[in-house]
């Protein structure tokens, strides 16, 4: 009788590790470079140098190349300009991490999210995975919520709010709004947590 318990058990374990994963589009792409597309969270603004930036500790967790592609006071709504780099280095795995700038400029989380779903198409029609990253933060809950439905709707990678307990606590902070290098040493553990399966 216990056999059938200890069955059952290993049933719903496979389930949940494998069944509830949701289904993300190119994910039967290997993953050799990963491009990380953003503003200044994504340059590494305030790591003390780009070695510290999120996507340079990022390609040491994961043993993937990593291409640095953040532009520091870059918005979504400007950011399908670069497109078209961004494809040219030949990604399996694009991180699009955007809408700080859009909200402190007044953007509004709209144009911001009809960026990165565009975005999104891009990344995906290239053959790549899409990973939009949530920076979650003060006032950034409607941009949050937007990215949210369009990785689903488009099966994209989700990677909920990297600065949650960074932003509020100068142990992990240069300035008012960056990271430091600590901070950025979080950011880079909670982005290889959602992609590692995918890897």
């Amino acid at each position: 009788m216990r056999w059938w318990i200890g069955l059952g058990v290993l049933a719903v374990c496979v389930w949940y590790f494998w069944g509830n994963k949701p289904e993300i589009k190119n994910a039967d792409r290997p993953v050799q470079t990963i491009v990380a597309f953003g503003d200044s969270l994504t340059a590494g603004y305030g790591a003390g140098g780009v070695q510290n930036s999120f996507p340079a500790v990022l390609e040491r967790l994961s043993n993937k190349k990593v291409i640095n592609m953040g532009l520091s006071g870059d918005t979504a709504d400007n950011a399908p300009t670069r497109i078209e780099e961004v494809l040219a280095a030949r990604p399996d795995m694009v991180l699009i991490e955007f809408g700080g700038n859009d909200r402190i400029r007044g953007l509004g989380h709209t144009r911001a999210a009809e960026a990165v779903a565009q975005i999104v198409d891009a990344v995906q029609s290239a053959g790549a995975i899409a990973v939009i990253v949530d920076t979650g933060g003060p006032q950034m809950n409607a941009y949050s919520v937007a990215y949210k439905k369009i990785a689903k709707e488009k099966q994209a990678i989700f990677v909920p709010g990297i600065l949650k307990g960074i932003f509020n606590k100068s142990a992990y902070k240069s300035d008012m709004v960056h990271p430091n290098a600590a901070g950025y040493e979080i950011i880079a553990q909670r982005i290889y947590k959602e992609i590692k399966p995918y890897l």
